[in-house]
């Protein structure tokens, strides 16, 4: 069977439709930079040297830096991956309390 408009056979995938593998992962479409820099934002690298003691998030720590160990470095990749999905779960579940709430009627 093929695609009548490519001429490529029905089964080749594009880059249009996700692979069947991909449409229940999590990561699907979240680039390696996306995860640093939004556990950067949230943690800071201090923190997350303290839940990964990986030299990347302790010494010089910097976006750049941590790109290219992670990608050299499968089991902290994985660590790093594992966080980010279960940091996103809780993100934007706790509204920072507001410090100052006027009950002053005459405030404008």
């Amino acid at each position: 069977m093929t695609d009548s408009k490519t001429s490529r056979p029905a089964h080749i995938e594009t880059a249009e439709t996700p692979r069947r593998d991909q449409a229940h992962n999590p990561l699907h479409g979240i680039t390696l930079k996306e995860m640093v820099t939004q556990l950067e934002a949230n943690y800071g690298w201090d923190e997350l040297a303290q839940r990964i003691p990986i030299n990347c998030f302790k010494s010089n720590p910097s976006i750049k830096s941590t790109l290219t160990f992670l990608r050299k470095t499968p089991w902290a990749r994985e660590k790093v991956e594992e966080l980010y999905l279960n940091a996103k779960k809780n993100w934007g579940k706790y509204k920072p309390k507001n410090t100052h709430v006027s009950t002053d009627s005459n405030a404008q």
